[in-house]
């Protein structure tokens, strides 16, 4: 079943972060990811929301979602934002 891991971002670095933009996909894709969602552009219909930008990002399974947040290729480009952009991540299961 496909997992989707759910992104809120908020920049506080533009410059830096966008080195961590530029090589993070390069490792989802190793892990079966693809970006569905990657995008400013949002509108809160309810609650409360202060991110500059949500991400989707799409696995075959939960097992690889998981595989590639806790992947040794990962920890260097996860280095590249920290202090730069705060993430709240979610990771989900698709329907069925």
């Amino acid at each position: 079943m496909a997992a989707y891991l759910i992104v809120n971002v908020k920049i506080s670095n533009p410059e830096a972060y966008q080195e961590y933009r530029n090589r993070v996909p390069g490792v989802f894709k190793q892990f079966g990811g693809k970006a569905i969602v990657r995008s400013p552009e949002y509108e809160t219909w309810e609650g409360t929301s202060d991110f500059a930008q949500v991400v989707v990002l799409e696995f075959p399974s939960m097992d690889q979602a998981r595989a590639f947040w806790n992947s040794e290729e990962y920890k260097p480009v996860k280095a590249l934002r920290q202090g730069h952009a705060e993430l709240t991540v979610i990771a989900v299961e698709g329907a069925a």
